[in-house]
């Protein structure tokens, strides 16, 4: 596994700095955040870049264009995302960004996507001052980024039918197949682990911001094409469905 650089290595690091020239000009938020709430960030004519971009000028123009006919404090929820990853004043930007938390948690909830729930969730679990709300957003990480690597090793290895197999459904559930190490697979059909797993998540979704976007990526992975959307629709047993 690569070495994660040293606090020393990391502030005599050129890149690191030059990463951040220029950030104070985008490091702010309105007092009033209803009308970013109403305006709409305005339609370009650009084409979106998906890679990385070295000049946060450049970045942030290029968040605009992603960002264009949505209402603009999305767009300000991600740009103070990219000054935080870019280690640009971070504690001023991250009070900025759980102030938005704090006060459009429904809001914000509604309209981003998973992408950025995702690195919405990354940075409470990098940054916040209270061990229960990075816990929380840690662990909506983790699952998010679950999700996000079986289905693409779905993707990769060719397994995309949505249709089961017969014959494997009914060796399931007569053999309660294994995986590795004692742990067997769902038992499609009627197996309890996600209807346990969501009522051991329940007491978290209450927990503040963390918890509401913690129970908006679950619902979320529930409603798109994942394994627990199939599996939902292959499930027969009434008092084991989540």
């Amino acid at each position: 596994m690569a070495r994660k650089k040293s606090r020393l290595e990391t502030f005599f690091s050129l890149s690191r700095h030059r990463k951040r020239w220029g950030g104070g000009k985008h490091s702010t938020l309105a007092g009033d955040l209803q009308p970013l709430k109403e305006r709409r960030v305005e339609p370009s004519d650009k084409v979106h870049y998906p890679g990385h971009i070295a000049s946060i000028d450049d970045h942030v123009a290029n968040l605009r264009i992603e960002f264009a006919g949505k209402p603009e404090l999305v767009f300000e929820h991600a740009k103070l995302i990219v000054l935080i990853r870019r280690e640009f004043d971070i504690p001023g930007n991250y009070a900025r960004f759980r102030r938005l938390w704090d006060e459009e948690t429904d809001f914000l909830c509604e309209h981003l996507n998973l992408r950025w729930l995702l690195s919405a969730a990354d940075t409470f679990a990098d940054h916040d001052a209270d061990p229960t709300a990075r816990a929380i957003a840690m662990m909506t990480s983790v699952f998010a980024t679950t999700v996000k690597i079986y289905e693409t090793d779905r993707f990769i290895f060719g397994r995309a039918s949505e249709t089961p197999i017969p014959e494997r459904m009914t060796d399931l559930r007569e053999n309660r197949r294994h995986l590795f190490e004692g742990m067997r697979m769902f038992l499609v059909g009627s197996g309890d682990t996600l209807r346990n797993m969501r009522w051991r998540l329940e007491p978290f979704f209450d927990q503040g911001p963390a918890g509401s976007l913690l129970r908006t990526l679950y619902d979320r992975f529930q409603a798109n094409d994942t394994a627990f959307r199939r599996f939902a629709a292959l499930h027969e047993r009434d008092r084991t469905r989540w």
